[in-house]
């Protein structure tokens, strides 16, 4: 379900590539979760599975990352994720590409659980 504060949030990116990249983010969760929730949260559009947190994009100066939560029994191709077991972030700087299939398939892995 699209929320109107997520959808605003990523309208008022300033930097083209990190919309886009917010954009794609945003769809492949809603792909890989078909009945997902999304709200902001601490500032950020967070993605929820069943009221628990399954994702959350993050936008900074120089990257736009992406946390996949319950991430424990994952396989992570190495040295791409950062974080704890439970969660997963990659961050996505200018110029990267988003491997969106191999994402949207860890989240719905990890959000399969929730």
């Amino acid at each position: 379900m699209m929320n109107q504060e997520v959808v605003d949030y990523i309208e008022a990116v300033e930097e083209p590539w990190k919309k886009e990249l917010a954009v794609q983010l945003r769809e492949l969760v809603h792909r890989a979760i078909p009945d997902v929730q999304e709200r902001i949260q601490y500032k950020k559009p967070h993605f929820l599975k069943d009221g628990k947190y399954a994702a959350v994009i993050s936008i900074s100066k120089d990257a736009v990352s992406f946390t996949i939560f319950n991430a424990s029994g994952l396989e992570l191709p190495e040295g791409m994720f950062d974080g704890p077991p439970e969660r997963k972030t990659v961050k996505l700087k200018k110029g990267s590409t988003v491997d969106v299939d191999l994402l949207a398939s860890r989240v719905s892995q990890a959000s399969s659980t929730l």
